[in-house]
């Protein structure tokens, strides 16, 4: 978990991506070529058939990675191959179905030895993730919790199974939503910094500079997924990570 809090030494840029959207070589490109990006922590998504949580932009892009042969297999494949190029700390996104598909041990054990630093389990609640937690704890493995503004009276039960950092979920509903009241996010972190040392980053309808720069007045980090994941399929390379970084 050291990249992770190295990744907020500052008021950290963290990104999601949708591993294989357009294309896993893409994919590859953009996180062997991190360290040159703005980024410094990166959320990937590991494609899934009904991403729950997610709205239709990152549901599509799954969707897509998906049809075109993307597993849980070749994500870590792919990794493997990225491994060393990189120093920034990347974690999972991931529905509990892969996990628990692949051997929840050896899952576990499999992305850490493929550089990962912990995942976000969005669809496991509390009440189902003590094992889950035990065993991230075992490798030494973040499992990063997940607190919305329609959860903060939770957030003491919430923290106390997380590691790494906290995802403050800053909209009402799915990924690209409506971000909630500043208000409301802002009593939202404070609450969560006054009973836990773990940094905070809010996502979920942070879509763009201006809504970065004034998350990050009040919070550890901005989250930007949506809008990164539309600029998959437009640009790649070096002009790719050039756009990414005109949204923080």
């Amino acid at each position: 978990m050291d990249k992770i809090a190295k990744a907020f030494t500052h008021k950290a840029n963290i990104g999601y991506i949708v591993a294989g959207y357009p294309n896993l070589a893409h994919t590859s490109e953009f996180i062997s070529n991190l360290d040159k990006s703005c980024i410094d922590l990166l959320e990937i998504g590991i494609p899934y058939s009904d991403p729950i949580a997610d709205g239709k932009v990152i549901a599509e892009a799954s969707f897509k990675a998906v049809s075109s042969g993307v597993n849980t297999d070749s994500v870590f494949d792919m990794l493997r191959q990225c491994k060393g190029k990189y120093s920034r700390a990347v974690v999972f996104l991931v529905y509990y179905n892969l996990i628990f598909s692949y051997g929840v041990e050896n899952f576990i054990k499999t992305a850490k030895e493929c550089g990962v630093s912990g995942m976000i389990v969005p669809d496991v609640p509390f009440e189902e993730n003590e094992e889950l937690f035990k065993l991230c704890q075992k490798y030494d493995f973040a499992l990063i919790p997940l607190i919305s503004v329609t959860s903060a009276n939770r957030k003491k039960e919430l923290l106390s199974r997380g590691s790494g950092f906290v995802y403050a979920i800053g909209a009402i509903g799915v990924s690209g939503s409506k971000k909630a009241s500043n208000q409301r996010l802002q009593e939202l972190v404070k609450d969560i910094k006054a009973i836990s040392a773990m940094p905070v980053g809010v996502g979920f309808g942070v879509k763009n500079k201006e809504d970065a720069d004034f998350v990050k007045t009040y919070a550890d980090g901005a989250i930007i997924g949506t809008k990164i994941v539309e600029l998959c399929d437009k640009f790649s390379g070096e002009e790719f990570r050039h756009e990414v970084a005109k949204l923080f």
